[in-house]
């Protein structure tokens, strides 16, 4: 990483939107995790009455989806908010945490887009790039794109397009709840980035990494490092 690509809080709103489309180019947009040994949730939380935000990375065994590791990052976000600028917001923090951890994942399942963002770099892929790990954009909300309502069956979905271009799928994980927004991050397929979500729901809306990432951030999850 070099400190261009990390330094986020020195940029400008126009220098960030630059900064994405050269990272943009780095995007790797096919790959296959086979047997992970650790999958990763990254998510961040900010609270109304106070400036600081958490950033959480959780960290769990597979297959049986176990707590791992736990680390955190407490901090205030000096970048605007800016809808598709938000990586910048979140990033330095999640980077933080990151620096703690002990355990390396083998997949980064993060809350928020991967290329399913108009520059094709949203938190997801901005992340899988600067740390070099196969990641997924798992976002509860759209950003961008259009797409036809799925069956309701869990595992079904449908393609989620942005001019003319398949940028993520919108996936049914749970009977009757909203789909979650599905994208490739960086150095995944999303036929493999969909299978590992699928894996990893254990029965809720949400996978696991990611669900307790909120919960962690929130601070409703207590932090704790198990080395397995």
């Amino acid at each position: 990483m070099d400190t261009e690509e990390i330094d986020n809080l020195k940029l400008s709103p126009e220098q960030a939107i630059e900064l994405q489309r050269k990272l943009s180019k780095r995007v790797v947009t096919s790959g296959e995790v086979i047997s992970p040994g650790y999958i990763a949730g990254v998510d961040i939380a900010t609270w109304r009455d106070k400036p600081e935000c958490q950033a959480a990375i959780v960290i769990l065994s597979y297959p049986a989806l176990e707590i791992a590791e736990i680390e955190v990052a407490q901090g205030e976000i000096n970048f605007p908010y800016i809808p598709g600028l938000l990586s910048f917001r979140e990033i330095p923090l999640i980077l933080e945490a990151w620096r703690k951890i002990k355990l390396m994942p083998d997949i980064i399942m993060v809350d928020g887009q991967g290329i399913a963002h108009p520059r094709r770099i949203g938190l997801a892929s901005h992340l899988g790039v600067l740390l070099n790990i196969p990641s997924i954009g798992c976002a509860k909300s759209r950003l961008c794109g259009s797409f036809e309502i799925s069956a309701d069956e869990p595992g079904s979905y449908s393609n989620l397009i942005d001019k003319e271009e398949i940028i993520g799928v919108a996936l049914r994980t749970k009977n009757n709840v909203k789909p979650l927004y599905v994208s490739i991050g960086h150095k995944i397929s999303l036929e493999n980035a969909i299978y590992w979500v699928m894996e990893c729901c254990s029965g809720y809306r949400l996978p696991q990494p990611t669900r307790l990432a909120h919960l962690a951030a929130g601070g409703n999850l207590k932090q704790c490092t198990i080395v397995i």
